[in-house]
């Protein structure tokens, strides 16, 4: 059974409803049905993605079996880590002191969207448990994910490009990104 996490900022919720997003993203013909009402969650492997402030805009990157060695030599130089994320310099302190929900959710109402460990239901939930993360920066590095920082993430565009798995979180609010999309990239 898959194990999946809904991270908040909030404490002690005891129930998530469906709700749209708050940002309506463009999605392709026939899946603008997830911008309407959902509960999102994500399983376990991909989690890391979420140890940020919710409204952090980042990039994570991580090898999969179509990545060159080019790219992997490009984007992963000597590091071992699983994955990489990158944030901008003005997100770094902020990073560091919030408090982040985990609250792991009961899997059988939830389909799987087959990218980037993202789930969805259509139905309330409540949650199994719930931990209180604090360190961020600690939850990263024990989850084998190197934290980078940059003046922007907007020179990081590119990576969609590239072969590695690129995940763009909240890019909105990335100094000079623009608009959000599926397509990733300023």
């Amino acid at each position: 059974m898959t194990t999946l996490y809904h991270f908040s900022e909030e404490a002690g919720i005891e129930r998530f409803v469906p709700r749209p997003v708050a940002v309506p993203a463009e999605r392709p013909p026939g899946m603008e049905w997830l911008n309407g009402p959902l509960v999102w969650a994500v399983d376990e492997w991909h989690s890391p993605m979420y140890l940020f402030p919710r409204e952090c805009p980042r990039i994570l990157i991580w090898r999969t079996g179509s990545t060159t060695a080019g790219d992997d030599e490009r984007w992963f130089g000597h590091t071992a880590a699983r994955m990489i994320a990158y944030i901008e310099w003005a997100w770094f302190e902020r990073r560091g002191a919030t408090l982040v929900w985990r609250y792991q959710v009961p899997a059988e109402t939830f389909a799987d969207l087959d990218d980037a460990g993202m789930w969805v239901s259509r139905e309330p939930v409540e949650p199994l448990a719930v931990d209180r993360l604090e360190g961020l920066p600690s939850a990263l590095a024990a989850a084998d994910v190197e934290l980078r920082i940059v003046p922007s993430l907007v020179p990081l565009g590119g990576l969609w490009e590239t072969t590695v798995h690129v995940s763009g979180i909240r890019l909105r609010n990335a100094a000079g990104w623009g608009r959000p999309s599926l397509a990733g990239g300023p």
